[in-house]
């Protein structure tokens, strides 16, 4: 398995080396970190693909104790799919609403924006709010 150095995680993952310490010291990550000889950290793609995952975690809005509640079933192993499944399911149906609240928000500012530029267009805009 391909060894990669800091470095390269964080130009493949976006993520500073300080958060990348900071998801290992947080328990963020679904494997320890392994050390090469020098005692420096070396990660593997499969590190690379759990921490691409977190960062769309984050994105999402999971709390980081839910991303580190996850990353502890799968550290766990195989027998607890069904709380992963459970953990998953409940932050997806938070998206759900967050998305159906912000497109709600969405149609607002649409609104808004077209009587705006109507007025702009017909040079009535020092009409609104009056």
């Amino acid at each position: 398995m391909t060894e990669l150095a800091i470095g390269q995680v964080t130009e493949r993952t976006g993520l500073s080396v300080h958060a990348l310490r900071f998801y290992e010291k947080e328990g963020l990550l679904a494997a320890p970190v392994k050390r090469d000889a020098g005692g420096r950290r070396v990660y593997t793609e499969h590190d690379v693909e759990w921490l691409l995952n977190c960062t769309k975690f984050r994105a999402s809005g999971m709390p980081l104790a839910t991303i580190r509640a996850f990353a502890e079933l799968v550290r766990q192993g195989p027998g607890n799919e069904e709380k992963r499944l459970e953990l998953l399911r409940e932050h997806q149906n938070t998206v759900r609403d967050r998305i159906a609240e912000l497109a709600d928000c969405l149609d607002l500012i649409n609104r808004k924006v077209e009587v705006y530029q109507e007025h702009v267009a017909r040079g009535t805009a020092n009409e609104l709010w009056r």
